[in-house]
């Protein structure tokens, strides 16, 4: 008795299979912190109502992304049964539906979702780095261009893979990752270099001033920022060596990575302002964050340490 056994390629067969697999977990964690994000982003606020302003503007990026990437997890999912079970008897098997996997529409939609929840992402990045460098135009002017120029690329490569069914080996995909990188990159290094030359200034202003919350301000933006860059280069080096198994290893889960770092922002902001009102036992306001505000009447930057009642009223550092 002879059995034939039809060419596959059983390392880009694992590939998905596992990548599917370790989507699944990340969705979870993902699910997780964004159930915890909107609890914490629920809670009333004590004090002023921008901050009230603020959640309601994070509660919505939480709802919007959190759509997003279950929509983009859902289709991923469904096609990943779709390759085995419903149509496992496809010419050319399972390999033949992995590589062509644009040609339905079913993965066309989860691209779809996964582009739109990136712009969402990095919109957050940008109105971050605005805020801590009070608007002023010489940031935001190249950061508005490279955005824009992400968005383009964005757009290109949804064109393409919607009238030619292409994605794998894209010379568009790969130059869209690097503007995507390039720009949380920047974002971190503008970031954090604020935050320590504000950390200097109060340093000379006061000898004894303790500036760990900067410190940890910026650990946060380099963690989070670390997380999701790591994991791209990755996503852009597969591509450029043409390795199609990890390409679909990293194109389950990247949207998910980077939404994880920046609920982990959000959380740590929320769980910060929900203690901002709390008072020492010494009659004295706690120190819960930074505020950068301008001062009117000088024309001059200025410095405060985030007390709840000025809180209330100005910017948080990382909102």
């Amino acid at each position: 008795m002879s059995c034939q056994t039809p060419q596959t390629n059983l390392s880009i067969e694992r590939f998905r299979l596992n990548g599917m697999m370790v989507a699944c977990g990340v969705y979870g964690i993902f699910f997780l912190l964004t159930v915890q994000a909107w609890i914490f982003l629920i809670q009333r606020p004590r004090h002023g109502g921008e901050i009230a302003d603020h959640r309601c503007g994070l509660l919505f990026y939480v709802f919007i992304t959190f759509i997003l990437g279950t929509i983009n997890f859902g289709m991923n999912a469904k096609y990943t049964e779709m390759i085995w079970i419903d149509l496992r008897d496809a010419p050319g098997g399972p390999l033949v539906l992995i590589e062509d996997f644009m040609s339905y529409r079913i993965n066309f939609i989860a691209l779809v979702t996964g582009h739109i929840q990136t712009w969402f992402m990095q919109v957050l990045l940008l109105y971050r780095c605005f805020v801590i460098w009070n608007w002023e135009r010489c940031v935001m002017v190249p950061m508005i261009t490279l955005y824009v120029a992400m968005i383009g690329l964005s757009i290109t490569v949804l064109f393409q893979a919607g009238i030619n069914g292409s994605f794998y080996n894209n010379p568009v995909e790969l130059a869209y990752l690097c503007v995507e990188v390039g720009h949380t990159v920047i974002y971190t290094i503008l970031v954090t270099n604020r935050l320590f030359v504000m950390r200097g200034r109060m340093k000379q202003v006061m000898a004894q001033y303790d500036s760990s919350t900067y410190d940890a301000i910026a650990l946060m933006v380099i963690e989070c920022a670390a997380l999701y860059s790591v994991f791209a280069i990755i996503f852009i080096v597969a591509i450029g060596m043409h390795s199609d198994g990890v390409v679909t290893l990293c194109l389950l889960s990247i949207g998910k990575i980077q939404g994880i770092a920046q609920l982990f922002i959000i959380i740590r902001v929320a769980r910060g302002r929900a203690a901002a009102c709390e008072w020492s036992t010494r009659g004295t306001a706690i120190i819960t964050g930074i505020a950068f505000t301008r001062d009117i009447t000088e024309g001059t930057d200025t410095e405060r340490i985030g007390w709840p009642e000025q809180v209330s009223r100005h910017h948080s550092v990382v909102c």
